[in-house]
């Protein structure tokens, strides 16, 4: 049987004392952190749990510093005002397809409830196919309500660089064009409006580059040859007329043709030629409407490429439909030409300058060099006509725009065009550069758990090892 010992004197003390402890404020301070530890636990995997279960389409997470699953504003705004019903078919196997076109399908349709997604496998419903006419590896997007397609190939989204193919052996991606592919589709697919450019010919002009011809085709804009002393009079479906810099001067005849047709509203693109042709007819046309061609190169002191004064940064001061979509506000014009705005201009006439040069620049020729500010781009309008002047056609030039991809020329060169009329929208969208690896956080788990154990968990390690070192102490 056991007997009840009576404790000492000295094991009532120790009793005492570490009732006490556990009674202090330290105690307590540390007991609370290790419960509240525990509480952020559980609360860190309710969030995995339910984001788990979460969509694609919200748990991926664009982290890439080029964003090529941002989806622009343009895009945004069309899909917003979408009234009528879109559908989406991809022939493709879904498992085999690329996941950044799947990913971004999900988050682009995701946008709006107008648009719905069907994938069809085109090995195991080759008939579906060939009836639709559609290639496999590709988005036909279509409209039931307007009867119309389009075709958006895999090889249009994910865009390859065969030429690297020659220094490297191997064929690199280079864009990711799944935003401007898919936002063009969906507009042509929607829109009714179609314009008609017509490019003036027989005097040395040059061609646009296919980008930018590929960049109009998206706003349903296509462009067609004319030589204006081939036609007595200028087409009745001529919606803009584009003067792509000329080596040789319009002949008399042209030059009324010009003016007739401004003056029953037209509209016109002249992007000047080699500054020191002499083009008096051209000179007269500009004359007409507020503008001076003045000779020589320009050279800017102020803005100038790496201390070459013939390669001009312009100061941009668009405004309107002119300044949409400008990213960087900096475009490059080399060995231009120039002009200045002159003052006695007719009441109905207004001439805006969107391009111009600082007051260290110089019209430079062989006999003298004229300090002054000169104009490098300009809008006439009066009444409905408006004439764009360009005092360089370098600024679309394909050598330029692929090589400073990250400037704004071919986009402010699109604003020009679409300047010109009120019913069509640029839906040029640039494409995502693939020259930097992308990456997607795969699970939003893991951001939910660094963003509660990011800071906070740092608060609560520190908390818990200073009640540590109290306790020790």
């Amino acid at each position: 049987m056991l007997k009840w010992k009576k404790k000492t004197p000295q094991e009532e003390k120790e009793k005492v004392s570490v009732k006490d402890r556990f009674q202090s404020v330290q105690s307590r301070k540390g007991t609370y952190s290790v419960a509240m530890a525990a509480v952020v636990i559980v609360i860190a995997v309710v969030i995995n749990l339910i984001a788990g279960q979460l969509p694609d389409k919200v748990t991926q997470i664009d982290v890439s510093d080029k964003n090529i699953y941002g989806i622009s504003s343009k895009s945004k705004k069309i899909l917003k005002n979408l009234e009528q019903d879109i559908v989406f078919t991809v022939y493709a196997d879904r498992s085999d397809t690329d996941e950044r076109i799947k990913t971004f399908l999900d988050k682009y349709t995701a946008l709006t409830d107008k648009i719905t997604v069907e994938w069809v496998d085109p090995i195991a419903h080759p008939q579906q196919m060939q009836e639709n006419d559609a290639q496999s590896d590709s988005i036909v997007v279509s409209c039931e309500e307007t009867n119309k397609s389009v075709s958006v190939p895999f090889t249009d989204i994910i865009v390859s660089d065969y030429s690297s193919y020659y220094t490297t052996g191997s064929i690199s991606e280079s864009e990711f064009d799944a935003d401007g592919q898919l936002t063009s589709a969906v507009n042509q697919v929607t829109s009714d409006v179609k314009k008609k450019i017509y490019r003036t010919s027989g005097h040395g002009e040059m061609t646009l580059s296919t980008s930018i011809e590929e960049e109009l085709g998206k706003s349903n804009i296509t462009t067609e040859e004319l030589n204006l002393l081939m036609t007595k009079e200028m087409p009745s479906d001529c919606d803009m007329l584009l003067i792509n810099a000329p080596s040789s001067d319009i002949s008399e005849q042209e030059k009324t043709m010009l003016l007739d047709y401004m003056g029953n509203g037209g509209k016109v693109i002249y992007i000047m030629g080699d500054p020191m042709a002499d083009t008096p007819n051209l000179d007269a046309f500009m004359e007409q409407y507020g503008m001076k061609k003045i000779s020589g190169y320009i050279a800017d002191m102020q803005r100038s490429y790496q201390g070459n004064y013939y390669y001009i940064f312009p100061q941009v001061s668009a405004s309107g439909t002119l300044a949409q979509g400008l990213e960087s506000d900096m475009v490059l014009m080399i060995n231009s030409g120039g002009f200045v705005k002159m003052s006695d201009q007719r009441d109905t006439l207004t001439v805006e300058n969107f391009l111009t040069t600082s007051e260290q620049a110089y019209a430079v020729t062989e006999e003298e060099q004229t300090q002054g500010e000169y104009v490098l781009g300009a809008v006439a309008s009066e009444n409905d006509a408006k004439l764009t002047v360009l005092a360089s056609e370098s600024m679309v030039d394909a050598q330029v725009t692929d090589y400073f991809s990250n400037l704004d020329n071919s986009t402010l060169f699109l604003n020009m065009v679409m300047n010109n009329f009120d019913d069509v929208e640029n839906v040029s969208i640039k494409a995502k550069s693939l020259a930097v690896q992308f990456n997607t956080v795969q699970h939003a788990g893991a951001i939910s758990s660094f963003l509660i154990f990011g800071v906070p968990g740092i608060v609560l390690v520190c908390g818990f090892a200073v009640w540590m070192k109290r306790r020790k102490a």
